[in-house]
């Protein structure tokens, strides 16, 4: 026959129960109860025990006083041993152990000494014993009914991280993930206890350090989550096939991965007002190897993929890893001098935004803002109608290998674009390999709220991650080089218990390029275009150098007709296209020798000559979109024209003073005002 029994805990087990013999027993339900009552035997067994030895102990040492002295010491001290190895215990059974240790050595004394049968003696074990065998029964039963489940299993194992007690609340089991609520002792142990538990913890469950992690209940300083995922399963190579969310908002989540668990890794970069969610900065960090080209393709090709955005771009790195993805950036610079021209013109683009956004009613950038304006609470227009302004997309500048330019114009080139581009619907993304305090200031730092920590160097873990996710069991140092793509995200809009949990970029291949091309084709024909605002403002600082993403390139240059003209005429300079390349140079005519550069070698120009020729030579570095300019840079000029660097230094501030130049944050560079700005 088959029995469904019900076990103390509330759980089901199937009972099968054989036919009965012929006798009447069946040894099946003998073991079975023999099995339920084997718990409850060791009190009733001590109790008899101690029976039996105060018998025992009447024959040999009845009515001596030396034994009685022997004896009652003893019992002494068995007490106090149970007291002090009790310490490690709850309070409950410290007392209740100590009580049952000096009842029970007390009789066994008195009974050695006077019998066990001597007056009271023998109604004081008949009903003494049972109760207290009876009240070792009743404490098991509640503890297996009452005790926070997985108390009594995983006792033993807190005890070894000295963590004994701790109080385990009701587990929650998930697809490898278990996440156990931990109340500690009051007055005894913290939060803190935990987290400096963990290495410890992953030991004695042979799992790595970051399969573990504790989140604080920000309201207790002794309860908090323990969460274990036992498999990792990032461990699958996920390619990249594609963005999240083509044409949506950039207001919308950006996806670059997965979580451990198989959510989504995704965060944000504008602000929120409704979900209480602010603007946000982005640092990139991850040692040589660590994966930090895909994380960045991952987040440049979700931004690219949004309607309402524009992408300015410094690589230092001739875009090695994002020349796909350059038709639909909206401005791209390399290294040096047209990355010095960026900043400034980001510098100059924040206050022309901010302004913007305040006379149309906005306190910070919404999706809104890039649509045309048509509400009437504004202050562009004074007569109550609607302006019909230009919307103004979303903006994010992204300095990739930033310690290049940050240890070209300083460590803190970027602090006062963190500080303040936010309330102008400006990001900024900053990628580099080490953000140590020797190569970015600790303003810039602090103002970039979110982190993408890839792995990186064990002793760099506190520049990328606050101490707080780190304490949770957040160690992309122990991935070092060997887990590409492996990270932790710290961002706005993130659950905080997500925080200290791994996640992995998705990978880049060859067979991603095509894919990225066709990405940046639809960014050139359906993505933001600069709005007058900001195109005003970065070609007010950068002149030529800044001409705004393409449009649509769908008809081709013009060429001559034939096969080598198809071939060869879009790069041929319209002027030479009538000349005969067979036909023979000309002979030199006397008076032809004269120099090239217009004065005899070694010849020095006049004050005003110089002063001229300086002046056209700014208009050509304005012409080549050369907006930044110092002493260095007319060096073959100094030369061809016979001036010192020291009489362009003079000049270079005296340009200033007239207007023609502004300083900038690098001592000795100047930025060149177009022009017609500058008249």
């Amino acid at each position: 026959m088959t029995h469904t029994w019900t076990d103390q805990d509330g759980r089901s087990y199937p009972l099968t129960i054989p036919a009965t013999t012929n006798d009447g027993t069946s040894g099946t339900v003998r073991a079975y109860l023999l099995s339920r009552a084997m718990p409850h035997l060791p009190p009733w067994l001590a109790t008899a025990g101690i029976g039996i030895a105060g018998g025992l102990g009447s024959l040999q040492w009845a009515e001596s006083a030396a034994a009685g002295v022997g004896l009652t010491l003893a019992s002494v001290a068995l007490t106090g041993a149970t007291w002090w190895m009790g310490k490690s215990t709850t309070q409950q059974r410290r007392l209740h152990s100590a009580v049952t240790v000096a009842a029970g050595s007390a009789w066994l004394t008195a009974a050695c000494l006077a019998g066990p049968t001597a007056g009271p003696l023998g109604d004081m074990y008949l009903i003494g014993g049972p109760v207290l065998a009876l009240s070792w029964n009743v404490r098991m039963i509640l503890r297996r009914t009452d005790e926070p489940t997985g108390q009594n299993t995983d006792k033993g194992l807190l005890e070894k991280v000295g963590l004994a007690r701790a109080q385990i609340g009701k587990v929650t089991v998930e697809p490898n993930r278990v996440t156990a609520p931990i109340a500690l002792e009051p007055g005894e142990q913290t939060n803190d206890d935990v987290s400096k538990a963990l290495g410890r913890l992953a030991s004695a469950l042979d799992l790595p350090t970051s399969a573990l992690r504790y989140t604080p209940n920000p309201d207790s300083a002794r309860r908090g989550e323990l969460v274990i995922v036992p498999e990792d399963m990032l461990a699958e190579f996920v390619e990249w096939e594609g963005p999240s969310n083509l044409g949506g908002s950039i207001a919308e989540p950006l996806v670059i991965g997965r979580y451990d668990d198989g959510t989504p890794l995704q965060l944000w970069l504008p602000g929120d007002p409704e979900a209480k969610r602010n603007s946000t900065h982005v640092l990139i960090a991850g040692g040589t190897g660590s994966g930090k080209g895909d994380a960045a393709l991952n987040l440049q090709t979700e931004i690219l993929s949004r309607r309402d955005v524009l992408l300015w771009l410094s690589d230092p790195k001739m875009f090695q890893d994002f020349r796909p993805l350059l038709p639909g950036i909206d401005w791209a610079a390399e290294g040096g001098t047209p990355t010095e021209v960026m900043v400034e013109a980001i510098k100059a683009a924040i206050p022309a935004r901010t302004a913007w956004l305040g006379k149309h009613g906005y306190r910070q950038w919404l999706p809104e803002c890039a649509e045309q304006q048509t509400s009437t609470d504004h202050t562009c227009r004074t007569d109550g109608r609607a302006c019909g302004c230009e919307g103004m997309p979303f903006l994010v500048t992204w300095m990739e290998e930033a310690a290049n330019t940050l240890r070209a114009l300083g460590d803190d080139v970027f602090t006062g674009i963190a500080q303040e581009a936010r309330s102008a619907g400006v990001s900024l993304i900053v990628s580099l390999q080490r953000p140590s305090y020797d190569q970015m200031s600790t303003s810039t730092r602090a103002s970039l709220p979110s982190v993408v920590a890839l792995g990186c160097d064990p002793r760099d873990e506190g520049f990328s991650l606050p101490e707080a996710v780190i304490d949770a069991g957040a160690h992309p140092g122990a991935w070092g080089n060997r887990r590409p793509g492996y990270c932790y995200v710290v961002s706005p809009g993130i659950d905080e218990t997500r925080y200290p949990s791994p996640g992995r970029t998705q990978a880049f291949t060859h067979r991603s390029v095509s894919r990225m091309e066709v990405l940046a084709a639809w960014a050139q024909r359906n993505g933001a275009m600069a709005d007058p605002v900001t195109a005003g403002a970065a070609s007010g600082v950068a002149g030529r150098a800044y001409t705004g993403r393409p449009g649509d390139d769908t008809t081709a240059p013009p060429t001559m007709e034939g096969d080598d003209e198809m071939e060869y005429g879009r790069y041929v300079d319209p002027e030479d296209a009538l000349i005969d390349p067979e036909a023979e140079l000309p002979d030199d005519e006397e008076g032809d020798d004269a120099p090239i550069f217009g004065q005899e070698p070694g010849h020095k120009p006049s004050p005003e000559e110089a002063r001229r020729l300086f002046a056209e030579a700014l208009a050509e570095f304005e012409e080549q979109g050369l907006m930044v300019v110092g002493p260095k840079d007319f060096t073959d000029w100094c030369d061809r024209h016979n001036l010192s660097r020291a009489w362009v230094s003079l000049r270079l501030k005296e340009a200033w003073q007239e207007g023609r130049l502004e300083a900038t944050n690098t001592t000795g560079r100047w930025r060149i005002v177009p022009a017609l700005s500058a008249a």
